[in-house]
């Protein structure tokens, strides 16, 4: 009978996609939201899903809709609602 060997797996942290983790600047409807200074495209969408937790600006009967209030609406670029997927796609239009 064979023995069988333990194979001790290594387990490294993943790093991040540096892309992702350059600052942007936001402009000046998105910095009413997340202020004026440069940050990673990830923190950008985490304070924006604050602000719509904080303001309950997720729809009751919908939680995949977003409700605009007015200094969403301008990210949104004037609409009255928009759902989490369709999220980074409008707050990527708003960074440089």
């Amino acid at each position: 009978m064979a023995k069988k060997k333990s194979v001790a797996k290594t387990t490294t942290k993943r790093k991040p996609n540096p892309a992702f983790m350059r600052p942007l600047q936001p402009d000046a409807a998105l910095a009413a939201i997340v202020g004026n200074k440069p940050l990673p495209r990830t923190q950008i969408t985490k304070k924006v899903w604050a602000y719509i937790k904080k303001n309950g600006l997720q729809d009751e009967q919908n939680k995949r809709m977003i409700n605009a209030d007015d200094k969403l609406k301008a990210v949104f670029g004037g609409t009255e609602q928009v759902s989490m997927f369709e999220l980074t796609k409008r707050i990527n239009e708003h960074v440089e």
